[in-house]
């Protein structure tokens, strides 16, 4: 793989640009916006079913592999934002073809990947900023913000589309990549964010990215150059 890979992680997303290899079946705790440089981005769904366009917007939580593209520009957008809210309404919960976002850089995220969607139930964000860091139980989470468990994961589901475990694996990747842009050996980074060991954050960066361990360690400790306002 190319060694000019990057990923970058900024507030409320991250950001990967480099080559993609064919990737195993993962879901993203995020929406993921896929685009192209050039050409097309192919992915696979859990159907089998092939899905080709200049840029792909999937939900969190849905079932995917990426196809090898040569040059990849790919967002991931925490759920609970003000952009996440626009892509939820704009592209449903599937796989969908969004090629007017052929431009989108960080400079279009701003505030939007910060501040909370409508909606969003103040006690649920509660509980998501809690989880960034080295949170109690999940029972001891909901009593904190008056709800019973079975209520606050219901509330995960419903505005989220996912469980707050997979939210709390999220979490500890951002640690991670932010300790590793920091100079942290990776296993000092896995120990940071609350992972068993370097084998373990690993593995969830290819569940949760879809990237090969070694492509996503590397472009992840190395140096992340400023970005226009253009995707290229």
């Amino acid at each position: 793989m190319d060694t000019s890979a990057r990923f970058s992680v900024g507030d409320g997303y991250a950001v990967y640009r480099g080559p993609a290899a064919d990737s195993a079946p993962h879901r993203h705790a995020a929406f993921q916006v896929a685009i192209a440089a050039r050409g097309e981005v192919r992915m696979v769904d859990a159907d089998g079913t092939e899905h080709r366009g200049a840029v792909l917007v999937v939900a969190p939580m849905v079932r995917h592999r990426m196809l090898a593209t040569a040059h990849l520009v790919t967002f991931f957008v925490e759920p609970q934002c003000v952009f996440a809210g626009r892509l939820r309404r704009r592209y449903g919960g599937g796989i969908a073809h969004a090629a007017e976002l052929h431009a989108m850089s960080e400079g279009d995220l701003g505030p939007a990947s910060v501040c909370p969607a409508g909606g969003i139930d103040p006690r649920l964000l509660r509980v998501m900023e809690t989880l960034r860091g080295d949170a109690p139980p999940m029972a001891d989470l909901a009593d904190a913000v008056g709800l019973s468990p079975q209520r606050l994961r219901a509330l995960a589901q419903a505005q989220l589309g996912m469980p707050l475990a997979r939210w709390r694996g999220w979490a500890r990747l951002r640690r991670a990549a932010e300790a590793l842009q920091r100079g942290r050996s990776p296993a000092d980074a896995a120990a940071e964010a609350g992972f068993t060991d370097q084998a373990h954050l690993t593995r969830r960066m290819r569940e949760m990215i879809g990237l090969t361990p070694a492509v996503a360690v590397a472009a992840l400790a190395g140096p992340v150059p400023r970005q226009g306002r253009r995707a290229t």
